[in-house]
């Protein structure tokens, strides 16, 4: 064989061989959360963090592409698109908007959900133990959540029987608030539902609690977007109410406090999911997971505002305190 001719057919497998090597993808993740990076950034580290224990570098073996909707829930559609468009592996989806955008966008790609309320009514999944459809992942249901928050307001409000619970027109919110009656009904408290989607629903929501001598406050919807969380922050203050809060921005920013489902654990947890799917399980038949951990913050500065003496066992037991 001369030269020329080796050298020729060295060229020729060298190109024969790129197209094959070029066609070795890593798998990609697409992350969609509707609200801010700004106060969200904390969650996808944690998705990350775990991911790499489990032997998933981004920029690495793996690409995370994070999406965020900054609380424009009506971008989520079109941003399910282009992350289906570029090719995504799997969806990881933060709350039940964003949830189901992806649901309605596909029925082959698996979705992993983070903190949905209640995924069988909304009609994601088919049951918690066998999904049976493309989703599955972590919900927020638990009656421990809604228990512990009553029990948490008849703590500061010994005697606690009227209840203002305020909430908007979330996605399967009627079954959340029928927990919250269930729950209410045991424990002797008459709770007054008041909607509000708007600012000035609000106001007159707030309006009603004091004509009604509503006793404490229950904010059932949430995390809103800032300029409404500081209105409902304010109107609470205003009432002079112990309130508690289902995320914990809230308390964050000035609420009296809050107890949640732990957001961090159930990223990490959805990291997890995301292993096992690139591994080839299915979501159909992977069960729907409820919190394990549970997170009570108390805001100390706002209860000394509002004349409220805060049980030692209630700081005690807080996993974050305010001053």
């Amino acid at each position: 064989m001369t030269r020329r001719r080796f050298l020729l057919l060295a060229g020729a497998t060298v190109i024969a061989w790129r197209p094959a090597a070029a066609e070795v993808k890593v798998p990609r993740i697409g992350f969609i959360q509707a609200g801010s990076r700004e106060e969200n950034q904390g969650l996808l580290d944690a998705f990350r963090v775990n991911l790499a224990t489990l032997g998933w570098t981004d920029r690495g073996n793996i690409d995370v592409l994070d999406r965020w909707a900054e609380d424009h829930t009506e971008l989520l559609p079109a941003i399910v698109q282009e992350l289906i468009n570029s090719g995504v592996t799997v969806l990881v989806t933060a709350g039940t908007p964003a949830t189901l955008a992806a649901k309605r966008a596909t029925s082959n790609i698996p979705i992993i959900q983070v903190g949905v309320d209640d995924p069988v009514a909304l009609g994601v999944v088919e049951s918690f133990g066998q999904p049976g459809t493309n989703a599955t992942g972590l919900s927020l249901t638990s009656s421990e959540l809604i228990a512990e928050r009553l029990a948490l307001l008849r703590e500061l409000t010994p005697g606690l029987q009227r209840l203002a619970v305020i909430i908007r027109d979330d996605p399967g919110i009627e079954q959340k608030l029928q927990d919250i009656r269930s729950e209410a009904h045991r424990k002797r408290i008459t709770t007054l539902m008041l909607e509000a989607t708007t600012g000035k629903a609000l106001d007159l929501a707030f309006a009603r609690l004091r004509a009604e001598r509503s006793e404490a406050l229950y904010m059932a919807s949430g995390p809103l977007g800032p300029a409404k969380r500081t209105r409902l922050i304010a109107l609470a203050a205003e009432s002079r109410l112990p309130a508690i809060y289902s995320f914990r921005i809230f308390a964050i920013e000035g609420g009296l406090m809050s107890f949640s489902a732990d957001h961090r654990d159930l990223f990490r947890r959805a990291a997890g999911f995301v292993d096992k799917i690139i591994k080839g399980a299915k979501p159909a038949t992977m069960p729907v997971e409820s919190p394990r951990k549970f997170d009570l913050t108390v805001n100390l500065k706002t209860a000394k505002a509002l004349g409220l003496a805060i049980p030692p066992s209630m700081l005690t037991a807080a996993d974050e305190v305010i001053e």
